[in-house]
């Protein structure tokens, strides 16, 4: 595997699970509001627009966490749903979060988001397995 590989895998390792926690309203309310879980909406923010990409501008994520211009696109998308909803969570509890307006927006652009790096994912994998020397024919 290529060292390019390599830090893509692991940014994604950690963004590719928080995009799929925040298309799923299940997982928030059983997860987030549960405050003996260490995650929680705090780590989806430094997940997506500190530690691992810049949700605001992530451009210059592609080929580090994002793998393609359409999975660029829709962070940019979701970054706007979720600053959209701070603003509407004037105490920022994920209680206020997850019951703001603007939420249904940031399940949905995590939903599609979600779905693509997912499917590039697998695509991903499929070409090294094919690549693979040890792999029969």
């Amino acid at each position: 595997m290529s060292e390019d590989a390599r830090l893509i895998a692991n940014h994604r390792v950690h963004v590719v699970p928080v995009v799929l926690a925040l298309a799923n309203p299940p997982w928030q309310q059983d997860v987030w509001l549960d405050p003996s879980v260490f995650e929680n909406l705090d780590h989806v923010f430094h997940t997506l627009f500190d530690d691992f990409c810049d949700a605001d501008e992530p451009e210059r994520y592609l080929g580090v966490s994002l793998r393609s211009a359409e999975e660029v696109t829709l962070m940019r998308e979701l970054g706007t749903a979720l600053n959209a909803a701070a603003a509407e969570a004037p105490d920022d509890t994920d209680t206020e979060y997850l019951q703001a307006p603007s939420w249904l927006t940031v399940v949905a652009v995590a939903g599609r988001l979600a779905q693509v790096m997912v499917a590039n994912d697998l695509k991903e994998l499929a070409a090294l397995h094919n690549a693979d020397p040890r792999t029969p024919t």
